[in-house]
């Protein structure tokens, strides 16, 4: 018997998706909303030359900017910010070449980094009032980085390059100077670096898949469901009328059949795609003894988005 933890689950999204707006596509004129990642029609291949030249471009321009403009903002030299963060390297990769990926869309691009530069600001001024801070910072980038990591996967913001984020906040000196105004420093460049996709990746590609999540935010968890054949069939039973008269006798008999049908089908079914995962538009099914992670769950979520 499997321990009892090992059911245990949690998604941030069942409370949230709720709370969430609907995108406003359809009340934004549409040259408007292309560039926002809506289409009304599935995108065209580009082969993979082209994604590599906007990719170069994007990234070039991009980190370009982000150097830019902190050069002239006038509160970053007093606060010791650095030319640029390093993660924004990691991260330009995701956003301008793996722009189909769940961790590159903007929920993760940009609350990724901003959780990840909290804990790590919280944890090198809680780490720095100890006297020792130089012997024992490599144990709080540890701390950061795998707290980061864990507050990302409950928010569902997983961004790797945010886990270099919480690390460097702890262990790098420039980052150390800076502190808690590191936080807006992200802010900023997390913000300039999505200005910059959403131009070069809606060219002649698509971004964001989309801005929070691919399930419907008005309907928590109605697009991710597992088959389970037990459970439609009770769904699909019928209380059985009366017995005492004829009528009630011929409904009686009428269900039976009509369940008996029912689970028959549900076998087929479940012979059939006992060991497929079925992606629908709008619909991903995965047979119960199949595992994903999140990551493959957003990912299929996205692709049944797009048929």
């Amino acid at each position: 018997m499997a321990p009892i933890h090992h059911s245990w689950n949690f998604n941030i999204d069942r409370f949230l998706n709720p709370l969430i707006p609907p995108p406003p596509w359809n009340h934004i004129p549409y040259p408007i909303a292309y560039w926002f990642g809506f289409r009304k029609t599935k995108p065209q291949g580009t082969g993979n030359l082209m994604p590599i030249f906007w990719a170069f471009l994007g990234v070039f321009g991009a980190i370009a900017m982000i150097e830019a403009v902190g050069k002239h903002v006038a509160s970053f030299p007093p606060h010791h910010v650095p030319l640029i963060v390093g993660s924004f390297g990691a991260a330009a990769v995701l956003e301008f070449y793996a722009i189909e990926s769940p961790l590159a869309q903007p929920r993760n691009a940009i609350s990724g980094q901003v959780i990840s530069a909290i804990i790590g600001c919280a944890v090198g001024k809680l780490f720095l009032l100890s006297d020792n801070f130089e012997d024992i910072k490599w144990l709080g980038g540890a701390l950061a980085c795998a707290s980061a990591t864990a507050m990302m996967a409950l928010t569902k913001t997983v961004h790797p390059p945010a886990g270099a984020t919480a690390l460097l906040a702890v262990v790098d000196p420039t980052l150390i100077q800076v502190g808690w105004f590191l936080i807006p420093v992200m802010l900023l460049g997390c913000t300039l670096m999505l200005g910059a996709a959403l131009l070069i990746n809606n060219i002649e590609r698509q971004f964001p898949v989309y801005w929070w999540s691919p399930e419907d935010v008005r309907q928590p968890n109605s697009m991710f469901r597992r088959r389970s054949s037990k459970k439609k069939a009770k769904e699909t039973e019928s209380k059985p009328e009366d017995a005492s008269s004829g009528e009630g006798d011929a409904r009686y008999v009428s269900d039976v059949e009509a369940n008996a049908a029912a689970e028959t089908e549900l076998e087929k079914e479940d012979t059939i795609y006992a060991a497929d995962i079925i992606i629908k538009p709008g619909q991903v099914i995965v047979p119960e003894h199949v595992y994903l992670t999140q990551e493959e769950q957003q990912y299929l979520e996205t692709i049944s988005k797009r048929l």
